[in-house]
């Protein structure tokens, strides 16, 4: 069921990959840049310059997740835009939309279902983004 690593369009892959991490550089530098600095209690406080790790760890995530995406795309024989859809939506928002506010649950997320709020719709995004790339261009 799973030995479907030949049969991944991978430019496609690449292209989700890339759409995702430019969103996320939107999502995160520009939409909500003030509130999520507030959701984790550095409201006001410059933000951290960036490392080698909050570069290219994301990317490397993002990377990790389209690919998951897509051998379960392959796996399950989605071929339909709605169902790309909805299987976009299911990881969204069961896996990574709940993740994300688990992660957030604990006492070092000062407004925990904030950051919840604030970061879900990215990945809820990103996995529908990803899911219809790679059923269109299959």
């Amino acid at each position: 069921m799973f030995s479907v690593l030949d049969d991944i369009n991978w430019p496609a892959l690449a292209i989700a990959a890339v759409a995702s991490f430019l969103i996320a550089g939107v999502w995160f530098a520009a939409v909500i840049a003030k509130p999520y600095a507030a959701a984790l209690g550095r409201a006001g406080t410059p933000a951290p310059s960036p490392t080698p790790v909050t570069v290219a760890g994301p990317l490397v995530c993002t990377l990790v997740t389209v690919l998951t995406s897509a051998v379960l795309v392959e796996a399950l024989d989605i071929t339909g835009t709605g169902d790309a859809v909805v299987f976009g939506l299911l990881v969204g928002i069961g896996y990574l939309g709940a993740m994300t506010f688990q992660i957030a649950i604990n006492p070092n997320f000062p407004r925990p279902l904030y950051y919840g709020l604030l970061n879900a719709p990215y990945f809820v995004l990103t996995s529908v983004l990803t899911s219809v790339v790679l059923v269109a261009m299959r």
